[in-house]
């Protein structure tokens, strides 16, 4: 079983930046696509970031020229560098893998980081 785990949360000032780290218990080409969601208390989970097994990137409007998403293959890592971060910003990051062959389709998370954006 793939596993996913996340590391890099904690508490940071409104402005601040923050940097989010996922790593694959197997080889990220594993996975179709990987990417960030975010869910804060008592609000649905939502997409933050994607990035495809090809490097195309896909970001939620809010986040756009704030978040960046990125692997390191080597590692088995994705990666979220969160820059001019918003008390919005608070909420529970989950890592996300998607597999997708042809008999089958997978959906793999990670446990969660919190991230809490107050001064």
């Amino acid at each position: 079983q793939v596993q996913l785990v996340e590391s890099g949360g904690g508490l940071v000032q409104p402005g601040g930046s923050l940097t989010l780290s996922c790593e694959a218990s197997a080889s990220i080409f594993t996975f179709n696509h990987m990417g960030w969601y975010r869910q804060a208390r008592g609000k649905q989970r939502e997409l933050v970031a994607i990035i495809s097994s090809g490097g195309v990137t896909t970001y939620e409007d809010s986040v756009k020229g704030r978040f960046t998403i990125s692997r390191d293959n080597a590692k088995n890592t994705v990666y979220l560098q969160m820059n001019s971060v918003k008390p919005e910003d608070t909420a529970v990051y989950y890592c996300h893998g998607f597999t997708e062959r042809l008999t089958y389709q997978r959906d793999y998370w990670g446990q969660g980081t919190q991230v809490t954006v107050s001064s």
